[in-house]
C-alpha cells in the first residue's frame, strides 16, 4: 500500500515539478526526460542483472514491434502532459487520468471485442455527456485531456499484450526514441535555442533529475502491482488525478466556471458507478470461487 501511495502521490504532484525546468520549453524537456530515464533505466537494467531478460525480449519481433507502438504513445502522452502543466492547464491534464479508466474500457469494447455489462455502458454514457459538457464550457474539445487519456490507454493496451517487466520494457522504450531526443537536443544547441546550460547549475541538475524522476514512482508502482490486489490497486490510480486537480484548483489557482464543475462532477459521477461496478463484480467472482471449492 505504502508503494502504491508513493507511486501516484509523486505523479500527483508532477505540476509542481515541470514549472521549474522553464525556460525550457516542452519539446526540450520531453527530449531531456526521454534521455535522462534512458540512461536511469540502463543502469537499472545492470545494477538488477536484467540483461538476460532484456535481451530475449529483443529477440522476439512480436514484442518489439509492441513496445515501438509503446514508446511513441508514452512520448505522446509525455509531451502533452509537459505543455499542458506549463502552459496552466493541470486541471485539463488532471481530467485526462480521470477518464483513462473509462477510455480503457472502450478501447477494450473497441480493439479486443470485450463485452460490457450494463451499468460499464452506463458508466461510459456518463463519461460521454461529461465530455460534451466540457467541450461546452470550454469553447473546444479538452484536447489535451483527450490526448493524455487516449495515448496512456493505447499505452497500456501495447504493454499488455507485450506482457513483459517494466524495467525491461521501459528500458526498451526509452532507448527505442533516446536517439531522437538526442538528435533535437543537439539541433537546439546548435541553433542557439537550449537553455540546458544557460540557466545555471540548478537548472542543469533539475533536468537531469527528470530520468530519476521518471524512474522512482514506476519501480514503486511495479512493488505495489506484485503485492496489491488489482482492485485495491485500481482504486489507488485516483489519487493521482486528485492531487493534479487540487493542486490546479488551489496552489496554481486555476480558473473553475460553474459549467466546468459540472462536468468533472458527471466525469466523478461515471467514475464512482464503474468503480461501484467492479469492486461488486470482483466480490462476486470471490463468492463463487469460495463456493466452487466447498462444493469440491
Amino acid at each position: 500500500m505504502l508503494f502504491g501511495v508513493g507511486a501516484y502521490g509523486l505523479w500527483g504532484v508532477f505540476p509542481l515539478y515541470f514549472p521549474l525546468l522553464k525556460p525550457s520549453g516542452p519539446v526540450e524537456i520531453l527530449a531531456h526526460r526521454i534521455l535522462w530515464s534512458a540512461l536511469v533505466m540502463a543502469v537499472l537494467v545492470l545494477a538488477l542483472r536484467r540483461r538476460a531478460a532484456l535481451r530475449d525480449l529483443l529477440r522476439d519481433r512480436r514484442t518489439t514491434l509492441l513496445l515501438l507502438l509503446a514508446a511513441a504513445t508514452i512520448t505522446a502522452n509525455w509531451g502533452t502532459y509537459i505543455y499542458g502543466v506549463n502552459s496552466e492547464r493541470v486541471v485539463e491534464t488532471s481530467l485526462g487520468y480521470f477518464i483513462n479508466p473509462l477510455v480503457t474500457v472502450l478501447m477494450g469494447v473497441l480493439v479486443l471485442g470485450e463485452r460490457l455489462r450494463a451499468v460499464q455502458w452506463s458508466a461510459l454514457a456518463i463519461g460521454f455527456v461529461a465530455v460534451a459538457v466540457l467541450t461546452w464550457d470550454y469553447g473546444r474539445p479538452p484536447w489535451v485531456a483527450l490526448v493524455l487519456a487516449f495515448s496512456f490507454g493505447t499505452y497500456g493496451l501495447a504493454k499488455k499484450t507485450a506482457s513483459v517487466g517494466a524495467i525491461e520494457s521501459l528500458a526498451v522504450e526509452t532507448s527505442l526514441v533516446a536517439p531522437f531526443a538526442l538528435v533535437f537536443l543537439i539541433w537546439l544547441g546548435s541553433s542557439g535555442d537550449a537553455h540546458f546550460a544557460s540557466e545555471g547549475v540548478g537548472h542543469v541538475l533539475l533536468l537531469m533529475l527528470s530520468g530519476i524522476v521518471t524512474a522512482v514512482p514506476l519501480l514503486l508502482f511495479g512493488g505495489a502491482a506484485t503485492r496489491m490486489t488489482m482492485t485495491s490497486l485500481g482504486l489507488l490510480q485516483y489519487l493521482a488525478p486528485i492531487l493534479q486537480f487540487a493542486l490546479g484548483v488551489t496552489v496554481l489557482g486555476e480558473h473553475m466556471p460553474p459549467g466546468r464543475w459540472i462536468g468533472f462532477a458527471l466525469v466523478w459521477l461515471a467514475l464512482s458507478v464503474f468503480t461501484w461496478d467492479a469492486i461488486r463484480e470482483r466480490r462476486r467472482q470471490q463468492i463463487a470461487l469460495v463456493t466452487e471449492a466447498a462444493a469440491v
